[in-house]
């Protein structure tokens, strides 16, 4: 595997890719971006650039390398990376992505470092952390459905499910939301997005409300007409120890945008999206008066013919 030119062939590839998507960055002023992700077989390796920080997670393959000869080839492509981006090998952080049965055990930790970096996207605040999660924090392909959030929100009462971090309600915050309720089954990512909302200085506790809980039974809790936005981008599959049930969002997907529509106000506004690749949205059976597949519009230029999820907005 340590093949020089194979090795040459990973050089030129991302010295063509990282050119063209930082010139288009530079343009867009985006500062956090996807460089390169497994466009060579033989470079299993997803690299993401947050600011002067490079986040490379490689995905676990059966490469037929001993411990060592994997090692060497690892800080062999390290050292591709660095010269061709700039950054300066203490702000790389590497993570391998294993096949584990449990979703919180995808990536084994390279580091350690325990840190968080404030990051800036659309001049918004966001904590990210590249070497104790799953994943980092701000899910890069959503850059453009974030926007679209955020010129929605004026005036209205904002309910994001599935939360993570809170960008998406940060985002609807900072584009002048009446109310943002954001609800996440782990304390851990609510806590996060209660921190997100600290560094923009959103601090009106009447407004912004944190909720800990299973989204699939407090959607049966919500009032009719209580929203007037509703976020939802759930996991494609959760068993969680926590949940009385579990998730299978091709099984689950009708049940959950209808008790969503149930929850929005006259012509509210639904954002879902989902991860799973073969996801087939079942339109015939949701109570909406429109849905309209927004992927390709919602498609950042770092993820173009690379974006393995799909984007709905739907309309009550």
């Amino acid at each position: 595997m340590n093949d020089p030119q194979k090795l040459e062939m990973f050089r030129n590839r991302l010295v063509k890719v990282y050119k063209h998507r930082s010139k288009l960055a530079k343009r867009q002023q985006v500062s956090c971006y996807r460089v390169y992700d497994h466009d060579l077989t033989e470079f299993p390796l997803c690299i993401e650039l947050y600011e002067d920080k490079i986040y490379i997670a490689e995905y676990l393959r059966r490469h037929g390398m001993e411990d060592e000869e994997h090692n060497d080839w690892l800080n062999q492509c390290l050292e591709v990376i660095g010269d061709v981006t700039g950054v300066a090998p203490e702000l790389m952080y590497v993570r391998q992505r294993k096949r584990m049965s449990h979703r919180e055990d995808q990536y084994e930790k390279m580091d350690t470092r325990q840190e968080f970096f404030t990051v800036l996207e659309s001049g918004i605040k966001f904590q990210v952390n590249l070497s104790d999660y799953l994943d980092t924090g701000l899910f890069l392909d959503h850059r453009i459905t974030r926007g679209m959030v955020k010129e929605a929100a004026a005036g209205k009462r904002v309910l994001n499910l599935f939360c993570y971090t809170g960008s998406f309600s940060v985002y609807a915050a900072m584009g002048g939301a009446a109310s943002v309720t954001s609800v996440d089954l782990s304390k851990t990512y609510l806590n996060w997005a209660e921190d997100n909302f600290v560094i923009n200085h959103l601090k009106d506790k009447q407004k912004y409300q944190f909720v800990h809980a299973d989204v699939l039974q407090y959607m049966k809790t919500i009032p009719p007409k209580s929203f007037d936005l509703i976020v939802l981008d759930p996991p494609t599959f959760s068993n969680s120890k926590r949940m009385k049930d579990f998730l299978d969002i091709q099984r689950d997907h009708v049940e959950l945008i209808n008790d969503a529509l149930a929850a929005l106000s006259d012509e509210g506004v639904i954002y879902f999206s989902t991860n799973f690749s073969k996801f087939i949205m079942e339109g015939k059976l949701i109570h909406a008066s429109q849905i309209k597949d927004i992927t390709k519009a919602t498609t950042p230029f770092d993820f173009e013919g690379k974006l393995k999820r799909w984007c709905y907005k739907i309309t009550r």
